[in-house]
């Protein structure tokens, strides 16, 4: 079933085409990936088909029994409430409805309240038929859906009450993001909602929306994301769009062969067209050759001639090198302690070493403290404690994600020229030419760049310098998904040592060949890329679970050879599996007991022996709550121990 299509869309700026005659669809169930360019249109379409913008022309079809829900980029919630009670807002229909059973059990307590007993018939009919309703909505699962929510994007750690208002920009599009999952809309628009995540919440959200029932559109430059996510890409270029199915792997090799055939056949039109021109021009004057001269022409006219294909839009070119080599030793940290305050360090005792020529990420959660430990390194600034050394002969080129080292006042060629007065104009003007800037571009002031513009221009300096040691704090941030495969390219040339943080996983995949993950007990190795880490991030967390649940064969399994010890391990994992579903089928019949011990209780309210008596009246309703507390728990265990089997499968 198509649940929304798009009919000849297009949209154009101060007489710019944007985007033209673009058609695209979207099926019942399908995770849609919109890829391209900064600026080729993306977000502008997303805007048209959520109805936050009119097209000139065309049409946007959706079916009016569904739904759609939209977070544009840099969404925010302006609130007073608390992150948890912002969220209540989205269940207000089911808070309502529990206000009406509230009211309703209280009628049926008192004794006094019905004149007839036609009037506590209905009202118990009126009672089974609400909560019935309450329950299918999900009335009884709501407060641990939120719980999920709030927990995946990582506002697990703070209190419930934490108001909105205090948080940071990036927190806000968080929870604008978890308000919208937990609207659970038929299409689900995301654009760009990767940014401000980190790799543990990047996870979560990834496996939220594979199993998410309805259909999602999204835009992310995340490509790691997009390979876990996307079952359809569409790639916006040239004003138009093209399908392609599959994820952003699949994307690219087909793109890559349809323009490698799309370049054959315009080649041999190209030739063909030469030939014939040649013909004509060297025989029409001719008599004896003037009518196949002619024919040619004729033929010539009404050939359909292809447009170039489009892989030959301009692209960044550029290369990082070294002036000078380093020596094998780059850098030792040792008992490193970082921070703003020297009594409130974000991160002490931190001690690892860099050789000549690796590739080396650092990850760990938002907030642990990457990028001051980059600063410490690199200038010094937030180092409290501790001893940075560097080897002979090494320099260092910092990528600033926060780009203070522009000038907004500055143009783009003078930020450039005034740190190299010597060299010519034209030379500076080639370089960035190399990074997208040409024309009037140079001109503009840094003020005026888009963050895309001012990591191209950061990326410039970067490269004049030369240095051996380059330390990157986010490099991939703002840049499209052309721009990072130039820079991916231009490091895996690069001849000197990379010490650098990045939330994008395809990135660090590319780059790294070491993985230092921060966290607050130190720093912990991983000799490999980000596959290889996420792979034994994975064993060490089954291995503490099995640790943890067979505790007293711990012995036996140390002493236990290879074979046999990855066989034993298989087997607690099947074990702990079977466990799960066992809990998770007692679980089940637990909760609908509960329901049924709820119902039972809260029909016999309105019983002569109960209504009439006041106090046993109390009593009942004591119970209830108790019940309802208890199958809180129990939903909340079930919702633990289904994602736990997840993971098996």
């Amino acid at each position: 079933m198509i649940l929304l299509q798009t009919n000849d869309v297009c949209k154009s700026f101060a007489a710019n085409p944007i985007l033209t005659n673009i058609s695209i669809e979207v099926k019942l169930g399908e995770r849609v990936a919109l890829v391209g360019r900064n600026g080729a249109g993306k977000s502008t379409l997303l805007k048209i088909i959520a109805g936050q913008m009119s097209a000139d022309s065309g049409e946007v079809i959706m079916p009016k029994d569904r739904t759609m829900g939209y977070l544009p980029q840099n969404a925010t919630l302006n609130s007073t409430r608390g992150i948890y009670d912002e969220l209540l807002t989205v269940f207000k229909p089911l808070t309502e409805i529990e206000k009406k059973l509230r009211k309703m059990e209280e009628q049926m307590a008192d004794p006094d309240h019905f004149a007839h007993r036609s009037d506590e018939d209905q009202l118990l009919k009126s009672y089974d038929t609400l909560q019935a309703e309450f329950r299918s909505r999900g009335g009884y699962t709501y407060q641990a859906e939120i719980r999920s929510v709030l927990n995946g994007l990582n506002f697990g750690s703070f209190p419930e009450d934490t108001p909105v208002s205090n948080l940071s920009g990036g927190q806000k599009t968080q929870l604008a993001l978890g308000k919208l999952l937990l609207t659970r809309p038929d299409l689900l628009i995301l654009d760009e909602p990767t940014n401000h995540l980190d790799i543990d919440t990047l996870t979560w959200l990834e496996g939220y929306l594979q199993r998410y029932k309805g259909s999602v559109l999204i835009v992310s430059h995340d490509r790691y994301f997009l390979d876990k996510v996307a079952t359809k890409i569409y790639e916006v270029a040239g004003h138009t769009v093209t399908k392609y199915d599959g994820n952003y792997t699949r994307y690219m090799k087909l793109r890559a062969a349809a323009y490698e055939n799309a370049m054959k056949t315009y080649d041999k039109q190209q030739k063909e067209v030469a030939r014939l021109t040649d013909f004509v021009r060297k025989n029409i004057v001719r008599a004896s050759t003037t009518k196949r001269a002619q024919s040619r022409r004729k033929q010539l006219e009404k050939m359909n001639l292809m447009d170039k294909p489009r892989g030959d839009e301009k692209s960044a070119d550029f290369s990082f090198q070294i002036e000078k080599q380093s020596g094998r030793d780059v850098l030792a940290v040792t008992d490193l302690t970082v921070g703003y305050a020297a009594d409130a360090p974000m991160i002490r005792g931190l001690n690892f070493h860099l050789t000549r020529g690796e590739r080396v990420a650092l990850v760990g959660p938002n907030g642990i403290g990457k990028s001051t430990v980059l600063k410490s390194i690199a200038g010094g600034s937030t180092l409290l404690k501790g001893d940075v050394r560097l080897g002979s002969q090494v320099t260092i080129g910092y990528y600033d994600q926060e780009q203070t080292s522009l000038t907004n006042e500055k143009t783009v060629l003078n930020e450039l020229w005034d740190d190299y007065p010597l060299k010519p104009e034209n030379e500076i003007r080639n370089i960035l030419g190399g990074f997208l800037f040409s024309g009037d571009d140079v001109a503009k002031y840094v003020s005026q760049l888009s963050g895309g513009e001012k990591a191209r221009l950061m990326l410039a300096k970067l490269m004049m310098r030369h240095d051996n040691l380059l330390i990157l704090d986010e490099p991939t941030n703002h840049l499209d998904l052309d721009s990072k495969e130039i820079l991916e390219g231009a490091l895996i040339d690069y001849p000197g040592t990379i010490l650098f943080v990045s939330h994008d996983r395809y990135f660090i995949n590319d780059i790294a060949d070491r993985i230092l993950e921060l966290s607050r007990a130190g720093i912990t190795e991983y000799l490999g890329d980000y596959d290889y880490y996420q792979e034994k991030k994975l064993e060490q967390q089954q291995i503490a679970e099995l640790d943890a649940q067979s505790a007293p064969q711990a012995k036996k399994e140390e002493a236990a050879p290879d074979g046999k010890q990855q066989f034993l391990k298989d087997k607690e994992q099947k074990k702990r599996k079977r466990q799960l579903e066992r809990s998770i089928d007692d679980l089940e019949q637990q909760i609908s007991q509960m329901e049924e011990t709820i119902k039972e209780a809260e029909d016999s309210l309105l019983t002569p022996e109960v209504f009439n008596d006041a106090k046993k009246a109390g009593e009942v309703q004591e119970q209830i709550d108790r019940n309802k507390a208890k199958l809180s728990k129990l939903m909340e265990q079930w919702e633990s121990d289904q994602l736990e089997l997840e993971a098996f499968n």
